[in-house]
């Protein structure tokens, strides 16, 4: 099974095709910034779960973020699961740099 994914910027998602099919196996929703792009939503279908499709979807958007130097927001499960599975992307998550604390000082 051969899985195609490819940027959608104008419906702000990967797709993921199978077998060169016209409908997208599963997508990954995001919405990007300037400094960082954040994953919220990634969908297979049911007949493809299992088979790849998620992993390809975020190895390919990961990839793509890399290139392009953004930082990674992973508030989808499924994303962040699959950085935590393969902490050669872990590199890429967001960290916030603000050093305002909630803490009282005394």
């Amino acid at each position: 099974m051969a899985v195609e994914v490819s940027d959608a910027p104008g419906a702000n998602r990967y797709e993921a095709y199978v077998d060169g099919e016209s409908r997208p196996a599963g997508i990954a929703q995001y919405i990007r910034t300037a400094e960082l792009v954040a994953f919220v939503h990634t969908e297979v279908e049911p007949a493809y779960e299992g088979r790849g499709v998620g992993s390809a979807l975020a190895r390919a958007a990961l990839d793509d973020a890399r290139t392009a130097n953004l930082r990674v927001l992973a508030t989808c499960p499924f994303f962040a699961g699959w950085i935590a599975r393969h902490p050669d992307y872990e590199d890429l998550l967001y960290q916030s740099r603000s050093r305002v604390s909630d803490r009282g000082s005394g």
